[in-house]
């Protein structure tokens, strides 16, 4: 009961902040909206093949975690609050309370550029509900990573470039599963196949966020 109280505290705590800035949701938003906007009248998706039409907004989500969920740590050392997080929370509950809000955040995130790609390109749905486990699942392996290396990257010097870096590699798998994934749901419904990649993502959001789990012990003692 106690963990669960310094989850919520520090889930609270970053969503207060987020409420009281919207630096990050406003940054997020004007660059998923940039984003759609080349994307319908530069690339013409709604003529692309359905292989990159599922990629497309992949991608777009992809660069606008990159620009967003680096922040979750990083803001704690710019405002000189990390030790203040020492002294009042553990590892784990600093740890998942920060996971929890990156999740819910960019759930938010997914699911209003996925309505709005999917209204202004006209994609008639396959298959709601594994549309949605996808992007469920899709943005719990985006959050694991993302948070554990924010966490990694917090006391470094040039964090935005680190992170990039280090981030890319690790997210490269996750899309190239999430694009099959959203393919079936939005074009071939949910067969054998979206079924192995449902796996592969539980199997790929758990790995991380158990990752991140083990490793942040060691960071938040350093």
């Amino acid at each position: 009961m106690e963990k669960i109280k310094g989850i919520w505290a520090v889930f609270g705590k970053d969503l207060k902040t987020e409420f009281r800035s919207r630096y990050v949701i406003n940054t997020v938003f004007a660059f998923v909206g940039a984003s759609m906007l080349l994307i319908l009248f530069s690339l013409r998706a709604e003529q692309l093949p359905p292989t990159p039409k599922s990629g497309v907004v992949w991608i777009v989500i992809l660069f606008a975690a990159l620009s967003s969920l680096s922040r979750s740590f990083v803001m704690e050392t710019e405002r000189l609050t990390y030790d203040l997080l020492r002294l009042h929370g553990r590892a784990s509950e600093v740890f998942l309370g920060k996971l929890v809000f990156n999740f819910f955040f960019t759930l938010f995130v997914n699911l209003v550029t996925f309505t709005i790609y999917i209204f202004l390109l006209g994609i008639p749905v396959s298959h709601y509900g594994a549309l949605l486990l996808t992007l469920i699942l899709g943005t719990a392996g985006l959050s694991g990573v993302a948070t554990m290396l924010a966490a990694i990257v917090s006391q470094a010097d040039r964090k935005g470039a680190i992170f990039s870096v280090l981030s890319i590699p690790l997210f490269f798998p996750l899309l190239l599963v999430l694009i099959r994934a959203t393919k079936a749901a939005l074009f071939e419904g949910a067969g054998g196949s979206f079924m192995n990649d449902l796996t592969a993502l539980v199997g790929y959001a758990g790995v991380t966020i158990s990752a991140g789990i083990l490793l942040f012990d060691y960071i938040w003692e350093e």
